[in-house]
């Protein structure tokens, strides 16, 4: 049976993706105070329930999409990829 690969050390990369997501929090936060502002200034009658849904769906949104691709990058350095397919490769197969 053939010996799998070492893990790489979950530390660095934990401290990296918390690095990245306390950037990613301020980052959000920024855009979405921009983003309430915007908002208020459109429209003349301002509802308090308008700016915090706005608040809330815009700063969460960018909050997810900077998680999702800090763990892509992050996962693709860790080179912890492995193939779907898992079975046996066909000495006579051409495909690849």
């Amino acid at each position: 049976m053939p010996i799998p690969d070492p893990r790489p050390p979950v530390a660095p990369l934990k401290r990296q993706f918390l690095m990245v997501m306390r950037w990613g929090a301020i980052f959000s936060i920024a855009v979405a105070v921009v983003a309430v502002v915007l908002v208020a200034q459109g429209d003349t009658e301002v509802r308090v329930h308008m700016l915090i849904a706005t608040a809330l769906g815009v700063g969460l949104s960018v909050l997810l999409g900077i998680a999702l691709m800090s763990l892509v990058f992050i996962s693709s350095r860790a080179h912890d990829a492995q193939a779907a397919d898992h079975r046996q490769k066909d000495e006579n197969d051409p495909r690849p």
